[in-house]
């Protein structure tokens, strides 16, 4: 793997240990040399996410609408800022750009980002790993969600592995690095009476 794609809030959050997993996250990435793809913001678990890749010698490639750019919330000391157009072109060059992606807490854009992403490996659009970095027990009801989905029979147990969920950084880092890609199972039902 070279690139890891994250997925994380436009603010801090309330809870103090949410910057600090961004921060932790951001390091651990340059200092095992790899890339951090994000979305090219300088506000928030974004921002400080990339700061702290960046002053620890990291390589950030940040995406980011042109709407958002121009409100000043784009980070202009990345590596290498892709401005495009529109969200849906955002979300595409993320996942073509990275090998993995992790979710950070955040938002209704960090949901939307990262079931989006695991919807596209369901539809075997892309083979690559998919964790949520549980900080705090933030991810819980999520991960319940999709344990009901399973157990109501809207997502097949084999997809439901798709998602990586752990509440360790090096446990998480560590699951999706050795992850074999999965082929995911075709899982619809049709009414044949």
């Amino acid at each position: 793997m070279r690139r890891i794609c994250v997925f994380c809030g436009s603010n801090f959050g309330r809870r103090p240990v949410y910057r600090k997993s961004a921060e932790e996250l951001g390091r651990w990435l340059a200092e095992r040399g790899l890339e951090l793809v994000y979305g090219g913001g300088d506000v928030g678990l974004m921002g400080a996410l990339a700061n702290a890749a960046l002053s620890a010698g990291g390589c950030v490639i940040g995406v980011i609408p042109r709407r958002l750019s121009e409100r000043e919330v784009a980070h202009l000391g990345v590596t290498e800022l892709r401005v495009v157009e529109t969200m849906h072109e955002r979300k595409a060059l993320m996942v073509e750009l990275s090998d993995a992606f992790v979710s950070l807490p955040g938002g209704l854009g960090t949901m939307d980002e990262f079931f989006e992403t695991l919807t596209w490996a369901q539809l075997d659009i892309h083979r690559k790993p998919c964790g949520l970095l549980n900080t705090g027990g933030y991810y819980d009801q999520i991960v319940g969600l999709l344990d009901r989905f399973v157990e109501d029979g809207f997502l097949s147990p084999r997809n439901r592995e798709l998602i990586i969920v752990r509440e360790s950084l090096d446990e998480l880092m560590t699951a999706l690095m050795a992850r074999e890609p999965i082929e995911a199972e075709q899982f619809f039902e049709r009414d044949l009476s």
